[in-house]
């Protein structure tokens, strides 16, 4: 073997080394706020505000992200947003039906939701009659449309009902 080949073999482990010691882990705390926008089709909630974390109902699973988050796009399943702008504050919930969160590397991610509502704004009473109605579609013997729809409405209100059930 080469004296090159050997020399480069000889400082792989030493590299490899930095390389974990760089690398970001979940135990790394993370400095600064992120900077939310939070955006419906017909007004925004939040607009670049200050935030220490958010939460998000991700399609591959619950997601928090904090300052320094790794650049990601996610698409949203129905479920809560979870808004905590500072320590020792309550945070803010508020339930989504679908959309994308986009974590930018600048430290600030982008929220674009069909429909957004505070979670305290919802009734148990509601949501049990939704499911109800959704599923009774769903049962009948209703047009192709009709049953997509209720379908649309099932995964909702299953959504909505495991998010007051927390």
């Amino acid at each position: 073997m080469s004296a090159f080949r050997l020399s480069s073999l000889r400082a792989l482990p030493r590299q490899a080394t930095a390389l974990r010691m760089a690398r970001r882990t979940y135990a790394d705390v993370a400095d600064g706020k992120l900077s939310l926008s939070l955006v419906l089709p017909h007004q925004s909630l939040y607009s670049a505000a200050g935030v220490i974390q958010v939460n998000i109902p991700a399609a591959t699973g619950d997601m928090g992200v904090l300052a320094n988050h790794v650049a990601s796009v996610e698409a949203l399943r129905p479920g809560v947003i979870e808004v905590i702008e500072d320590n020792g504050q309550p945070s803010k919930k508020w339930f989504v039906s679908a959309g994308f969160a986009t974590v930018h590397g600048n430290n600030s991610l982008t929220i674009n939701a069909v429909e957004a509502y505070p979670l305290d704004k919802f009734s148990a009473e509601n949501i049990r009659a939704g499911l109800a109605d959704a599923n009774r579609v769903l049962g009948s013997s209703a047009p192709e449309s009709e049953k997509a729809e209720a379908r649309i409405e099932l995964d909702v209100y299953e959504g909505l009902q495991a998010a007051l059930n927390k």
